[in-house]
């Protein structure tokens, strides 16, 4: 896999940054021509990943750490084994999943109780900008509206890890999500220029053709659950989550990614 030279400086890093922790949602429904993914366009101007195509996520907050929220499906300690780390740390990362789909596509995995799921959340897009200007914690919107988190409703994907070349740096777990019947994601968020369903196939043919830009793990990601071919299946599906760091080496003006 290649990418374009200018989005690693040419100059290499004398010391590499710190991964900081995040995450990121691949949402999933079955359209009229199979699978589709969520795809966001981030905004050029921005300082990581400009105008790449992603999937909704963003930054661990420590906020997300609280434990008061209303939490049902497997419990932090089985994501903590899942992921490697402690059960205080992945109760963060899976309520960063949540609120970080919630503020970028306004889908929300929570509900009146531990078997039900929010069916519109247009009730709440005041909320949703709280949360995006961080006046508001997930913790303290789920609490004021009765609503229980759903971890049964995410499952672990993969670890990626920005490669060590890079000035900017995230620890990224990815999980995997269905859109919730009833709900719609909309992508109104000032970080994405446009938003919109693909099915895997499409948004990989769309990047080998000029009209998209896909990082490593987005590519790879939209490779491995296209091959699945349903929700149920990528729902279903067993992982054994590892961390991967690319490691990027410098061929003129393009950048080869080698997985390691």
């Amino acid at each position: 896999m290649t990418l374009p030279g200018n989005l690693v400086p040419r100059t290499p890093v004398s010391q590499p940054a710190e991964a900081r922790d995040a995450v990121t949602v691949v949402l999933l429904r079955d359209g009229a021509e199979g699978l589709e993914a969520f795809l966001l366009r981030r905004v050029k101007g921005m300082a990581f990943a400009g105008g790449m195509t992603v999937f909704p996520g963003g930054g661990v907050d420590q906020r997300d750490a609280d434990t008061s929220v209303a939490w049902t499906g497997p419990p932090p300690e089985w994501w903590g084994e899942i992921f490697g780390v402690d059960a205080a740390t992945a109760r963060a990362f899976v309520c960063a999943a949540v609120r970080e789909m919630f503020e970028e596509s306004g889908v929300l995995l929570a509900g009146p109780d531990a078997t039900s799921v929010v069916a519109d959340t247009k009730d709440y897009a005041q909320a949703r900008q709280q949360l995006v200007d961080r006046e508001l914690s997930l913790a303290q919107f789920l609490a004021a509206n009765n609503l229980v988190l759903r971890a049964d409703l995410l499952r672990p994907w993969a670890n990626w890890v920005t490669p060590y070349e890079e000035p900017r740096r995230y620890d990224t777990r990815f999980f995997v999500a269905a859109l919730p019947s009833g709900q719609k994601a909309d992508g109104e968020t000032t970080e994405a220029s446009d938003a919109a369903w693909q099915t895997p196939a499409a948004a990989i043919q769309d990047a080998q053709e000029g009209r998209r830009m896909l990082m490593p793990p987005t590519w790879r990601t939209l490779d491995e659950v296209g091959a699945l071919g349903s929700v149920e299946k990528v729902m279903a599906e067993e992982r054994s989550v590892e961390k991967i760091i690319p490691k990027l080496i410098r061929d003129g003006d393009v950048i080869r990614v080698v997985f390691q």
